[in-house]
């Protein structure tokens, strides 16, 4: 496609399907949103620096579970291809870039972003910009990265200058799809548009089609933000324009706090309910009958997954500079990150009650993956367990349908294989970290001498062997 002259132009290339998309970060973001612009009609060109997903998707084949490759072979018969050469974007007219933003830090340390893949990603990018690209940026990131960090990237690095808004105040709000409202120019001179429009993946969601999930999107300017709510607008049936990226930016993180701060609160009243012999799962059940001011969240072994043990620490740590305190965000990450080892003290404190030291103890944990049927390691609280429980001296094995293998991570290095579930029968205590419905959860009971429960599992069962906490 030429560089567009107005908006119109764009929306008329974005409605013919001429408009040519990239997508990148090939992982649990980028290869859905590029299946969901394969399948709109759009060709698609995926980047990404590992080379084996390049390889398997350029085969036909997947590497996230719930991605079969029928689904790759279908996008790759409109057009879709992978590659790490990132000179091919010369050809695309949108860039989504969809790459990891984890943390520094691990759990008592600074909690610093890590902003090593959005800085090698817009780099690499800016030297092949060209005039009439939209850039957008789908990466979970504190409020500012786009105009602080993206913005002035793309310009040091790149031949072409960001279009901006010419005069003050708000740019657009609650546009829905690919609003048009009247001739705006793209811009006088040629330039980039740049947004943030922040991704709403929920892996092993089911029952919400991805579609259905309304779109955010804030712009540098006003038409960049309807630039790219024409293109979404394709793939979504809703696009929310806010007005600025920080805004967008705000979106996200408020939406991931608000989940890990009620995750905390009940992970707190768990612990006080087992004190107190009360059922917390109960106790949910009957808040939940309230028809208002009442939303169920759910207890568990701790928190994981690329969004809620990452992201508010992303704002309390943007907070800073601001000199604003975020105790209650902060308060809340704690709590969540010291579930892990209030698990492995319940496990201990069982082997004690049946005569067992926990440093002389065989201990299988069922689930590696942080979310029930889902192939995503991403800060799997199973794993701090592994390596607490390793630490106290415990032989530990794990059992996972969706991991015959676990080899090195960022934060673990585990290097071994899934053990049988026949083998439970031999470890002094079987732990549910992760209730993958491919568990019969009572002949794990029945198979077990001593049956750890941080998921509710075993509700309505009665076996002097489990445990629940």
């Amino acid at each position: 496609m030429n560089a567009p002259t107005s908006l119109q132009d764009w929306i008329a290339a974005v409605d013919a399907r001429s408009t040519r998309v990239a997508i990148i970060g090939l992982g649990y973001v980028g290869l859905p949103l590029a299946l969901l612009f394969s399948e709109a009609g759009f060709k698609v060109t995926g980047f990404d620096i590992d080379e084996k997903k390049v390889n398997a998707l350029n085969e036909g084949r997947s590497y996230i579970h719930r991605i079969e490759a029928a689904q790759i072979d279908a996008a790759r018969s409109t057009g879709f291809t992978a590659t790490t050469d990132f000179a091919a974007l010369k050809a695309c007219d949108a860039i989504l870039i969809c790459v990891p933003t984890p943390l520094v830090g691990g759990p008592g340390e600074a909690h610093t972003p890590d902003m090593s893949f959005v800085t090698s990603t817009v780099e690499a990018i800016a030297p092949h910009t060209r005039p009439g690209h939209l850039i957008v940026l789908e990466s979970t990131t504190w409020p500012g990265t786009t105009t602080e960090l993206v913005v002035p990237t793309l310009e040091r690095l790149g031949p072409t200058l960001v279009h901006r808004n010419e005069g003050p105040g708000p740019r657009v709000q609650g546009a829905e799809n690919s609003s048009s409202s009247g001739p705006l120019a793209l811009d006088p001179e040629p330039s980039l548009f740049v947004a943030f429009s922040p991704e709403r993946e929920d892996p092993g969601n089911t029952i919400t089609p991805r579609r259905a999930i309304p779109k955010v999107i804030g712009g540098i300017s006003a038409v960049a933000a309807q630039a790219a709510a024409a293109l979404y607008g394709t793939i979504f049936d809703r696009t929310v324009i806010v007005s600025s990226t920080e805004a967008a930016e705000m979106t996200k993180l408020l939406e991931n706090i608000y989940r890990g701060v009620n995750i905390a609160l009940v992970n707190e009243l768990k612990q006080l309910c087992l004190a107190m012999g009360i059922d917390i799962w109960e106790v949910i059940d009957a808040a939940s009958t309230k028809p208002f001011g009442f939303a169920p969240f759910y207890p568990g072994p701790g928190i994981g997954g690329h969004c809620i043990p990452v992201d508010p620490f992303y704002l309390s740590w943007r907070a800073r500079h601001f000199n604003q305190p975020t105790r209650f965000i902060e308060l809340a990450g704690e709590v969540n990150e010291a579930m892990p080892a209030f698990v492995v003290r319940t496990i201990e404190r069982a082997l004690e009650r049946d005569g067992k030291k926990l440093s002389e103890a065989k201990v299988l944990l069922l689930g590696i993956a942080y979310k029930r049927d889902v192939d995503d390691l991403r800060e799997s609280p199973a794993l701090t367990i592994f390596s607490l429980l390793e630490d106290a001296g415990a032989e530990v094995a794990y059992n996972d349908p969706f991991f015959p293998t676990v080899g090195r991570g960022r934060k673990y290095k585990l290097e071994t294989a899934s053990t049988p579930l026949e083998q439970a029968p031999e470890f002094d205590c079987v732990v549910l970290v992760t209730d993958h419905s491919a568990y019969d959860i009572p002949a794990l009971v029945a198979a077990s001498k001593l049956f750890v429960d941080t998921r509710n599992a075993t509700r309505g069962l009665t076996a002097e062997n489990i445990v629940r906490c």
